[in-house]
C-alpha cells in the first residue's frame, strides 16, 4: 500500500510516498482503508522532532513510527476476533497510533466511532483529535455553562473553530479572537464577537470572562489573566510549537501554570492530550445534532502530504486542513 513516510526528523522534505507493506489486525483492531486524514500541529512536531521534549515519546534520534498521521475517517475492511462494534462497510472515524496518512490503518477498536452520516469524511477526519481537544477544553477544563462569556484564542484554527461551536452548544456567550480575514468565519460558527488581534488585545473589554481557552498561544499569563473574572479559569491547549527547541511554547503548562497556580484565585488549567473513546462518541453525537460542523479549511491528496503540512505551518487555516487519499 501507499504511505507517507519518514526516515529521519525535518522539514516536510522528510516525508516521502512509498510503498509499504499492509498492517497487521490484532484480536482488538479494525482494518480502515482511509479517505481521510487530518493534519494538525502534533503532525509538525513530531515531524520535526521540535521540541526536543516530543522525542520522549517519538524516539530519541528517528521517529519510532514512520508514518505520519493521527486523525482519520475511511470504511471498515477487517476486524479482529475480539471486536464487538464494527464489521466490514462500516464507516467510522477516529484516530490511528502507527499513522494514518495512508491507504490502510490498524486502529484499536476503541479509538474508533462511527462516522456521523451528515459530514463527509474529509469533514469526520478534520475532528478527532482537534474535536476531542476542544470538548476537553470547553466541558472539562473550563466547565462551561450556560451564560458564562468565553473568550476563544486562536478560533479559526483547529481546536479554536470546535472550540468556538461546542461553547456555543453548551448556552456560553463566545467571542473570538482570530485575525481580520477569519472574521466572517469565525462569526459563521457562532460567535457573538469578534476581537482582531492584529488591532486590539484580549484584555480590550476588562475581566469579563468566565473562561478563556487559549489554544497554542504564546500570551505572558498575566495579560491573559487581565480578560478573566477574579475567579475565572484558564485552558490551555498546547503551545506555540516554533518558540524554541526544547520545551518551546509548551514552558507554559509543564513549568510555569503549576507554579503560579499555587498563588492566584484563578483556575489555571491544562487541557490533557488523552483521546477517549466516550468522547469521540459524544463528539459524533454532537455533529449528528448538527451544532457542531467540522471546518475544513482545503483539502491535499496523499501524494501532496508535504504541502499539507507546509500550509499548516506557514498559513492561516480557517478550519482543518485534511489529506485525502
Amino acid at each position: 500500500m501507499k504511505a507517507i513516510v519518514q526516515d529521519s526528523y525535518g522539514p516536510a522534505d522528510v516525508l516521502h510516498l512509498r510503498d509499504i507493506d499492509p498492517p497487521a489486525v490484532g484480536e482488538k483492531d479494525v482494518l480502515v482503508q482511509v479517505h481521510a486524514a487530518g493534519v494538525d500541529p502534533g503532525v509538525w512536531i513530531f515531524m520535526t522532532g521540535r521540541p526536543y521534549l516530543a522525542r520522549l515519546a517519538s524516539g530519541l534520534r528517528r521517529p519510532r513510527v514512520p508514518v505520519r498521521g493521527r486523525d482519520l475517517a475511511g470504511v471498515v475492511v477487517a476486524v479482529g476476533a475480539r471486536v464487538t462494534r464494527f464489521r466490514p462497510g462500516d464507516e467510522v472515524f477516529g484516530t490511528c497510533l502507527r499513522g494514518s496518512y495512508a491507504e490502510f490503518v490498524s486502529a484499536p477498536e476503541r479509538r474508533l466511532a462511527r462516522k456521523p452520516a451528515n459530514v463527509s469524511f474529509a469533514q469526520a477526519a478534520a475532528a478527532p483529535v482537534s474535536g476531542m481537544t476542544a470538548l476537553r477544553a470547553v466541558r472539562d477544563s473550563g466547565a462551561v455553562r450556560r451564560g458564562h462569556r468565553v473568550l476563544v484564542i486562536g478560533a479559526s484554527g483547529g481546536v479554536g473553530s470546535h472550540a468556538v461551536q461546542i461553547a456555543k452548544a453548551y448556552g456560553a456567550t463566545v467571542t473570538a479572537v482570530c485575525r481580520p480575514a477569519a472574521a466572517a468565519f469565525v462569526r459563521a460558527l457562532g460567535a457573538d464577537d469578534v476581537l482582531d488581534y492584529t488591532s486590539e488585545e484580549i484584555d480590550r473589554d476588562g475581566p469579563i470572562y468566565d473562561v478563556v481557552i487559549d489554544t497554542g498561544g504564546d500570551r505572558p499569563f498575566a495579560l491573559l489573566r487581565r480578560a478573566l473574572t477574579p475567579h475565572g479559569t484558564l485552558a490551555l491547549v498546547g503551545g506555540s510549537y516554533t518558540k524554541g527547541p526544547v520545551l518551546s511554547g509548551y514552558d507554559r503548562q509543564i513549568v510555569r501554570r503549576p507554579l503560579l497556580s499555587l498563588f492566584v484565585g484563578q483556575r489555571l488549567r491544562s487541557v490533557s492530550a488523552v483521546e477517549r473513546t466516550d468522547d469521540l462518541n459524544e463528539l459524533g453525537t454532537l455533529i449528528e445534532s448538527g451544532v457542531l460542523t467540522p471546518a475544513v479549511d482545503r483539502t491535499y491528496p496523499l501524494a501532496q502530504a508535504a504541502d499539507a503540512i507546509r500550509h499548516l505551518r506557514d498559513g492561516h487555516p480557517a478550519g482543518k486542513i485534511v489529506v485525502t487519499i
